[in-house]
């Protein structure tokens, strides 16, 4: 699969194709399913599928840290778009000159000079352009002169509701892993390399892998039991907290992890981590010895729920479908703000 970045590139590939755009954050079945409906008409004209992807996202360079936070990062959505059949993704940065253009000028710049396109597949309700009157109408009347195709897409829904990224985001943030991972068709993961830091987890004998995330609003933000597959395929369970470890005073949010029963040496290894339950918010302790009593807390509770916890037929990991039930946490100040509605938003996902 090929990436490419920025308009002034787009003229390299302009043998024709069949393309979508959008956000495609989390790339869930609902995604999956445009790519599968670009599939078939890619085969049909013997042009490649081309997803176009605009980083940031609208809404974040409009919202900034007030956008929805991201499901999957630019270097995760590209793999899975490729996973899932496309064949080019072109990320266009969404700068000031880009919405500038017109609806008119987009369509031309973009779908015609960039990519001449011969076929497209948009949401019926999809706008563009500083004016807000590029919409499916104008792509379907321009098309019908240029020569392209275009299609809206087919609505998606799991048990009667359409499958969404704000939906994902929703269940995410309210602890029910197992129905995120029936709309995103995959269990929801952070991965990232493990970075040295501050070693604190040492001295209070839970060595952790420190996993730094973008300075981005954040999806997850708790302690959570989690799952752990490392470079070499090897699984662990063990306890994760995302989020910025108020005791410690983190300024860089971080997915900091202690892996059950493993001795050695992670730094610099790629891991893939699956929150599986979660177990609490994130709170700011006084002192290390509480923290660590909490810490032990944590563990005993993420332990019991591996022991009875049941795997899910589809997706080999033991996913809850709610908060387990609250620890003791003494001596602390909450410091968590994450909630259901924190992580709803009304994006086009």
């Amino acid at each position: 699969m090929r990436v490419i970045r920025g308009l002034h590139n787009l003229a390299a590939v302009n043998q024709g194709c069949v393309a979508t755009i959008g956000n495609f954050d989390g790339v869930h079945r609902g995604h999956q399913a445009i790519l599968q409906q670009c599939r078939e008409h890619a085969a049909r004209l013997n042009v490649p599928l081309t997803v176009v992807v605009f980083e940031p996202q609208p809404r974040e360079y409009f919202a900034g840290d007030q956008a929805p936070p991201r499901l999957t990062r630019l270097r995760e959505k590209v793999r899975l778009l490729g996973q899932h059949g496309a064949e080019q993704v072109v990320c266009l940065p969404f700068n000031n000159a880009l919405r500038s253009l017109t609806g008119r000028e987009f369509i031309d710049q973009v779908l015609v000079e960039g990519l001449n396109v011969k076929h497209l597949v948009v949401g019926d309700d999809f706008r563009f352009g500083c004016d807000r009157q590029g919409d499916f109408a104008l792509l379907a009347a321009v098309g019908e002169k240029c020569g392209f195709g275009v299609e809206h897409t087919r609505t998606f829904t799991v048990e009667g509701e359409r499958v969404s990224s704000s939906r994902v985001r929703t269940l995410l943030a309210s602890g029910n892993f197992a129905v995120a991972a029936a709309l995103l068709g995959r269990a929801y993961s952070l991965a990232g390399r493990v970075v040295r830091d501050q070693q604190l987890g040492r001295t209070i004998g839970v060595p952790t892998a420190n996993l730094p995330l973008l300075p981005q609003p954040l999806t997850l933000r708790g302690v959570y039991a989690v799952m752990v597959t490392l470079e070499n395929g090897r699984q662990y369970q063990g306890v994760g907290n995302v989020g910025f470890r108020p005791t410690v005073g983190s300024k860089r949010p971080t997915l900091e992890v202690h892996l059950f029963d493993f001795q050695g040496d992670l730094y610099g290894q790629r891991m893939t981590v699956y929150p599986c339950a979660r177990l609490r918010g994130e709170v700011k302790f006084d002192d290390f010895d509480a923290l660590k009593a909490q810490i032990e807390r944590d563990q005993g509770q993420a332990r019991d729920y591996f022991a009875t916890a049941v795997t899910d037929r589809n997706h080999t990991l033991p996913l809850a479908s709610a908060p387990l039930s609250n620890t003791v946490v003494s001596k602390t100040t909450s410091s968590d703000p994450s909630s259901a509605d924190d992580a709803a938003d009304a994006n086009n996902g």
